[in-house]
């Protein structure tokens, strides 16, 4: 393969999930190209963030702290903004703070078909509403007139300015 193909390869499969196979796309193309240039930085940054994907933070550290020296001042940023915040404390978390999603694939459905294996629900269509139904007339008693207070607020406003401009004209 060509350093394009695999570097190319390489980001489809990180931005797709797929951090392992990024790893070996990546380090294919940071083989085929001069670490020191602009874009053997760029691929090697693209390789720190694959390794923390997949948990090998070791690596990942080490490269980046290889990569604070690149002649290219966007990779050494980079590099640099990555180690910081690989090396920074992880932050407790209390349990009332996280939300427990259940484990639901012991579940069954009517049918004896596992929860998991099912295909998702789809939203039904809206009902089809006759042209009687689209034109009828509101019953008034159902809307809701607690919030129109704004409204005639607004329309107070609206009088007492155009009033006013009305007398700043004549003047």
């Amino acid at each position: 393969m060509t350093f394009d193909t695999d570097y190319q390869s390489g980001q489809i499969a990180f931005e797709r999930g797929e951090y392992r196979q990024a790893v070996s796309c990546l380090l294919a193309a940071v083989a085929q190209v001069q670490p020191n240039t602009r874009v053997g930085g760029e691929v090697q940054v693209w390789l720190a963030t694959a390794y923390e994907a997949t948990g090998q933070i070791s690596e990942a550290k080490a490269l980046c702290q290889k990569l604070s020296n690149h002649p290219n001042l966007d990779t050494r940023q980079a590099s640099k903004r990555m180690l910081y915040i690989m090396q920074a404390p992880e932050l407790t978390r209390r349990d009332e703070w996280l939300i427990k999603i259940p484990d639901l694939t012991h579940l069954e459905d009517a049918e004896g078909n596992s929860a998991v294996n099912n295909t998702p629900i789809l939203p039904s269509k809206p009902k089809e509403r006759s042209i009687d139904e689209i034109y009828a007339p509101v019953d008034l008693s159902q809307v809701n007139t607690k919030d129109n207070g704004f409204i005639s607020i607004a329309l107070i406003f609206t009088i007492v300015t155009l009033i006013g401009l009305w007398l700043a004209a004549r003047v």
